[in-house]
This record gives C-alpha cells, structure tokens and sequence, in this order.
C-alpha cells in the first residue's frame, strides 16, 4: 500500500437531496484544495437513512443527479472518491450500494451492500432493511493506484469471513461507509473497526454521517481510521465535519512482520471458501 492522505466526510444528511448533494460536492472540494488523494462519504449520503425515504430517492445506475455531480467533483478536482452509499435502483429492485470514482470521474467499482440491517433490540431500536431493499452478493475490491480496496456497507462490518476473504484477496485497506446507532454505536463501533484491523493485519476506515437528534433514524458519528495494529489514527466526533488521516503503507507489511499470524493460520484444517457466481 503507497501512503495516502483520506478525508472522512463526516456530513449531516438531510431530506433534501439536492442539499445534500451540494454537501458532499463541497466537502470533497475543500478536500481536494487541503491535499487529500481519496475522499469518503458517509452511507446514504444523498438520502435520510429511513425506510420509508429509499425508493423516493433512488436512481438508476451512475447516471442519476448524485452520481453525475460526485463523478464531476472528482475529475474537476484531481481526487478519488468512495462515494458512500446511495439508493440504487435496477428493475424492481433497490440496493444499498457504494460507488468507487477514480480521479478521471469514472466509476470503477460498485458495492452492493450484502448483509441487510434486519433487527429489533428488545427496549431498543427496530429497522428492517429488506423491507426496502435488496442484498448485494459480491465481495468488492478495487485495484487503485495507492494499493487494494475492499469495500463494505455498515452492517457488512459485523462479518468477519467477508473481511477475511477481502484481506486474502489482497487488501490492505477496508472501507466501510456506515450508519451505526445510538444503540449499536457506542457499544460496537469502535470495536468492530479495531476488531477487523487486528484479525486481518489492516487499514480498516469507517465513515459516518454526522448526528442528527431530529432525524428519525439517529447516527453516531464518531467516523475514524484503525491501522493494522488495531490502532486508532484518526477520529471525529459527533457532529459535521472533514477530518483528515495520513495512511502510512509500509506499517502492513511491518506489523505482519513482527506478528505473523497470516502465516499461522491452520489452513490444513480451515479455509474461507469464496463461492464463484
């Protein structure tokens, strides 16, 4: 992995679309000027994270509004963007998918989340993701000029076999544009980003939007960056803002030197198997 400088778009997101794509095209602007090589958005960046919101505001492919103006900003401005997550429709169905825009302002890669957010915490919070959508299933990686992405959408974070399968694949940075609450953020995000990081000796970054108390679905915030040692390089806090973090490449292949735990893995008596489709 070459060192990178990311920006973590931390964005308050609002039922707006057009505002919140002016947001994000701001953001990855400011980003640009400040020296950053790849920007990334939060999940449903262009969209409150609500059920009831997701087909109003879906498109159709990379050839909807919001697609057309986050490929615009990147080849304008020279940087990379993992364009969160937007509604995307095809045919009957709508995904939760992540755009990977190069910095010409094409699209190379596409995530459809795999793992939909189906839960109901007794005294806490109830969302039903496939109520809505659809699931993705593809494992998703993306040969860039700074090394291999994986990418992943929120919920995807919970599973390690698909961190695992992205590390074995080759890579050393893992992205997951994500939409933790109040009740799962303080309990397992930070924990999940380091968790994920240490079992598979990677950069893992995680971007949130910022926390909105009047939404109906409230964010926790606090998007950062864990380094393969499980360590915390960059953080947010709650609210709106872009933060910054050097990613220093070399330290995958330092830290897989002084513990090699990829090289102990029992693979005579287990294996991650990645079905072909």
């Amino acid at each position: 992995m070459k060192d990178i400088k990311l920006a973590m778009c931390q964005m308050l997101v609002s039922d707006k679309k057009e505002v919140n794509i002016e947001k994000a095209v701001m953001m990855i602007k400011k980003a640009a000027c400040e020296g950053a090589h790849l920007a990334v958005l939060p999940e449903m960046f262009n969209c409150p994270y609500d059920n009831s919101f997701f087909e109003s505001f879906s498109e159709q492919g990379i050839d909807g509004e919001t697609m057309i103006a986050i490929r615009a900003v990147a080849r304008d401005n020279d940087i990379c963007v993992i364009a969160g997550s937007i509604p995307e429709k095809d045919g009957e169905n709508i995904y939760n998918t992540s755009h990977y825009v190069d910095r010409n302002g094409e699209v190379i890669a596409s995530h459809r989340k795999m793992h939909l957010f189906d839960i109901n915490i007794k005294n806490g919070i109830r969302f039903k993701e496939s109520d809505v959508l659809s699931a993705g299933d593809k494992v998703t990686l993306v040969d860039t000029g700074y090394g291999r992405i994986g990418i992943g959408i929120c919920y995807d974070i919970r599973f390690f076999e698909l961190a695992c399968l992205m590390a074995d694949e080759g890579a050393e940075l893992l992205v997951y544009p994500a939409a933790f609450n109040m009740t799962t953020g303080p309990a397992h995000w930070e924990l999940l980003i380091r968790s994920r990081a240490v079992d598979n000796q990677v950069f893992v970054l995680a971007v949130s939007p910022a926390r909105n108390e009047a939404a109906s679905y409230t964010a926790y915030g606090h998007s950062m960056l864990a380094d393969p040692f499980g360590r915390i390089i960059a953080k947010a806090g709650t609210g709106e803002e872009l933060v910054y973090a050097d990613l220093r490449g070399a330290i995958v292949e330092e830290i897989r030197e002084q513990l090699p735990v990829r090289m102990h893995k029992r693979k005579d008596i287990y294996k991650l198997l990645k079905e072909s489709r």
